[in-house]
């Protein structure tokens, strides 16, 4: 495991951006298993337009499933942990979410809203986004994906509360099974003040769906 702590900014972002950081022997014996079942679906491995997609989709599918083997998400959060006595709502909404359903290995896809209410910390507002990227970087069901990136804040920062909304359209229920075009599906998960206040939840279901001019 990476240590976070010890890599300066640059390192991080570098590290951060990385895209196709894989191991080519992880790679070579993916592509193996989807050259098979590229047989198995009655193509043929050895056409021309065929040739060198099983490397393709193997590295397709390290970089969508990397969340799982190489970043920690708290060590995100408390890379850039700094003490603020600010104590108002910090809210990061609209964060572009990807990610894989683990029962089909169809993608999945929309916004994520994420706010925080600090108790002493605060952190980089691009590490919220960063969070949510390395949950969705797995094979995920979006109410885990939920979960997972408010415990993550709650553990890392201890605020005063953290809610987290996600509305996702599921190509597992559009591409196949009842292809429902337009359904979107929304999960939300709380903690503290956000639980225990009814009026700071609604606010922040406020703030979510404003659009500012």
């Amino acid at each position: 495991m990476i240590n976070f702590a010890r890599l300066n900014q640059f390192q991080m972002e570098e590290l951060y951006n990385m895209q196709e950081n894989f191991s080519p022997e992880k790679i070579d014996e993916l592509a193996a298993h989807y050259r098979e079942i590229l047989r198995l679906l009655g193509e043929d491995p050895q056409r021309e337009g065929l040739l060198k997609t099983p490397e393709r989709v193997a590295k397709a599918m390290a970089f969508l499933t990397k969340g799982a083997w190489h970043q920690d998400p708290k060590e995100i959060i408390l890379s850039a942990k700094f003490t603020e006595e600010y104590r108002h709502m910090v809210l990061v909404k609209d964060i572009d979410l990807y990610s894989l359903c683990e029962h089909h290995m169809l993608p999945f896809y929309g916004k994520a809203h994420v706010a925080y209410i600090p108790n002493g910390y605060i952190t980089g507002l691009s590490k919220i986004a960063r969070v949510v990227e390395a949950y969705a970087r797995r094979l995920q069901v979006q109410e885990r994906l939920t979960v997972q990136i408010r415990d993550c804040i709650q553990e890392a920062l201890n605020p005063m509360g953290v809610a987290v909304v996600i509305e996702a359209s599921h190509m597992c229920m559009q591409m196949r099974g009842v292809q429902k075009q337009n359904s979107v599906t929304t999960t939300s998960a709380f903690t503290g003040v956000f639980l225990k206040q009814q009026q700071t939840r609604e606010e922040f279901m406020q703030l979510i769906g404003n659009k500012l001019k």
